[in-house]
């Protein structure tokens, strides 16, 4: 499905990273996986075969480490077919009397600008038929009291994902965003943890499955089974769209 395509993605050492670089390799192609830390991503990619897969630490943020990562992969293999900004991070969760002044500029200078950087530098090495996958959130499709940094972020990648589809159509390039709801791993763990204590002490993941239909939080593999129908030609038809993969909490 994604046979000799190659694919960067953000966040590789997360969860969700890892098992869309997993399923993708499976696919056929081949992953560069960028993160922060080169130890968690030796950790990340050591059961993965080592000649579908490269890594770059890099912060998504800067320029100079963004251009540094899509010329790897350049060097490495040619071109670009699909770039999974996946990179994310949940900032500070309270309530807004305390909430600090400048607590959303690390959060979107993560989720929007390095969406964004990604993006402007990607875009040259890709072909037609090539695939940009914003992973953004339910958050960003609704508001959620204390999560101002991370709510607002996920809702302006949004905006940056439909205004990418429209000039980029013409080029034959996809872009899509990705809404995960609650998962099952250790970055919603902390943002309920963190939740929490704005509930009067009760239990946010409790809370959350009980507004869940279908029971339970996804699996971070669930989430990777969309990427990978983004990414492919499955959706070639598919642009400037929200793909939400939320057990019904939104319905």
């Amino acid at each position: 499905m994604l046979q000799d395509k190659v694919c960067v993605i953000t966040g590789g050492s997360g969860s969700i990273g890892l098992a869309t670089a997993r399923l993708f390799i499976e696919q056929g192609a081949k992953v560069l996986l960028v993160d922060l830390s080169q130890a968690a991503l030796d950790s990340a990619v050591a059961d993965l075969p080592s000649d579908g897969v490269a890594t770059c630490v890099a912060d998504v943020g800067d320029v100079a480490q963004t251009r540094a990562f899509v010329d790897q992969a350049v060097t490495r293999w040619g071109r670009i077919d699909v770039l999974f900004c996946n990179a994310g991070n949940s900032g500070v969760i309270g309530g807004i009397e305390d909430y600090p002044d400048d607590g959303l500029d690390n959060v979107f200078r993560v989720h929007v600008r390095g969406a964004f950087l990604g993006c402007k530098y990607a875009v040259p090495h890709m072909n037609a038929g090539g695939s940009i996958i914003i992973n953004s959130s339910v958050a960003g499709l609704g508001g959620s009291p204390g999560i101002y940094a991370y709510c607002t972020a996920k809702h302006a990648q949004i905006g940056l994902m439909r205004s990418l589809a429209k000039e980029l159509a013409a080029k034959r390039i996809r872009v899509n965003s990705l809404h995960p709801g609650p998962i099952d791993n250790a970055f919603q763990t902390h943002i309920e943890d963190s939740f929490s204590p704005l509930m009067g002490g009760g239990d946010a993941t409790a809370l959350m499955n009980s507004m869940i239909p279908m029971g339970r939080h996804g699996q971070p593999l669930e989430i990777a089974k969309a990427a990978l129908f983004l990414a492919s030609d499955m959706s070639s038809f598919t642009t400037g769209s929200m793909l939400v993969a939320d057990g019904g909490f939104t319905a």
